[in-house]
């Protein structure tokens, strides 16, 4: 029956394991054993000041729903954000064309039920944010991995995308989670180029732009004018909770959206639209933030080359090393989710397995997080380090 059809395709999304991993995690802290975050893409400060204060601001506000599109104040200020960083600058962005919603999840949800109907197919990259797959599986639409590696520095071309076939859509981060790489302008151009001539439609993943280790991160609305772009508050903002992000939608396709979240979510929290656009205003604060993320991620790669992990992707952004670990995986034989599983039972060590990014290939890799806390990293590492299988 259809009903069985329906609960079987739902049956099919895997796990996400890095929400897993935290929870086994939170498990084993609540039983009283020391836990070493590295799970989890969840920086480890709070809410900037500027939007804590205009939080406890409103509070005795009426805070009903707003648009369904979002507060028109922040919207203005979201197109200014991406006219300030360069995008299109040759057709600039106004609100009309910008979208306030529950969080970046909510975004590709909105994005995918908008672009594709049910078997067609989007390319996804592997290893790749694998949420972007389990989405698209749980709508029937089919999701064809693109395998990418170190040839082309974890970056798709023109090649990878021929080589995938008929494609329908394609979802593209920069940076990516998780190997953190920057595609340059030349190469969002060469995808953007082959997405034009073949008629991909495009949703692009900004969520860790201002998260870079030197520049910026170009803007994929300069090279695929009509693509679109999902971002969020949790990453770069450090509001992770507060579930609160948008999308930059091409003008023939606002009121579909529009309507959409009219539906699905009426709109987004307006508490969190609030913090929001008060956060937009705190960027002294979350440079700093940025700052300590580069200083993480040089903690990072000294204490993993120390323990003998060395084989890394170019982590130029967003706030991961993906690490390929055949010492542990082929020589040992164990797999990247048994090694998470040992890790954090015998040294504390809360790490996501590889298969979460990459199903073909991931066993032999892990992802590291360095959001959280400085010391932590350190002592992962040395107890990685010092680890006897």
């Amino acid at each position: 029956s259809r009903v069985i059809q329906a609960a079987v395709r739902a049956a099919q999304v895997p796990p996400f394991h890095a929400m897993a991993m935290s929870r086994a995690a939170g498990a084993r802290e609540a039983a009283g054993h020391r836990v070493m975050h590295l799970e989890v893409g969840q920086p480890a400060t709070g809410l900037p000041e500027t939007a804590r204060r205009a939080v406890i601001g409103a509070l005795n506000s009426p805070l009903g729903y707003t648009n369904a599109t979002g507060l028109s104040e922040l919207r203005e200020r979201l197109a200014d954000r991406h006219n300030g960083l360069g995008a299109s600058a040759a057709r600039p962005l106004d609100r009309s064309r910008i979208v306030v919603v529950a969080g970046a999840s909510a975004g590709f949800s909105l994005a995918f039920l908008t672009l594709f109907e049910p078997g067609q197919r989007v390319g996804v990259i592997e290893p790749g944010y694998p949420c972007y797959r389990n989405a698209l599986i749980a709508l029937g639409i089919e999701a064809v991995p693109i395998p990418v590696g170190p040839e082309s520095r974890w970056a798709p071309t023109a090649r990878h995308l021929s080589e995938a076939g008929h494609l329908d859509g394609l979802v593209l981060a920069s940076p990516s989670n998780p190997t953190g790489t920057v595609l340059s302008a030349d190469a969002l151009a060469e995808v953007s180029r082959y997405c034009a001539n073949h008629n991909i439609a495009i949703v692009a993943d900004e969520i860790y732009h201002g998260i870079i280790d030197d520049g910026i991160a170009p803007p994929m609305l300069d090279h695929a004018p009509d693509a679109i772009v999902i971002n969020s508050f949790s990453k770069y903002f450090s509001m992770t909770g507060w579930r609160i992000g948008w999308m930059v939608v091409p003008d023939h396709l606002v009121a579909v959206v529009e309507r959409l979240q009219q539906n699905m979510y009426i709109c987004a929290p307006h508490v969190s639209q609030v913090a929001a656009l008060a956060a937009l205003d705190a960027t002294e604060e979350l440079e700093g933030h940025v700052a300590r993320y580069r200083a993480n991620r040089r903690v990072m790669l000294s204490g993993l080359g120390a323990a003998g992990i060395t084989d890394i992707a170019p982590a130029d952004g967003a706030f991961y090393i993906y690490a390929h670990v055949p010492q542990f995986t082929t020589d040992i034989g164990l797999s990247s989710m048994d090694l998470c599983q040992r890790w954090l039972k015998e040294l504390g060590v809360a790490c996501t397995p590889g298969i979460d990014f990459d199903r073909a290939r991931g066993h032999q890799y892990i992802r590291f997080s360095y959001a959280g806390e400085a010391p932590d990293l350190d002592e992962a590492c040395s107890a990685i380090a010092s680890w006897t299988p």
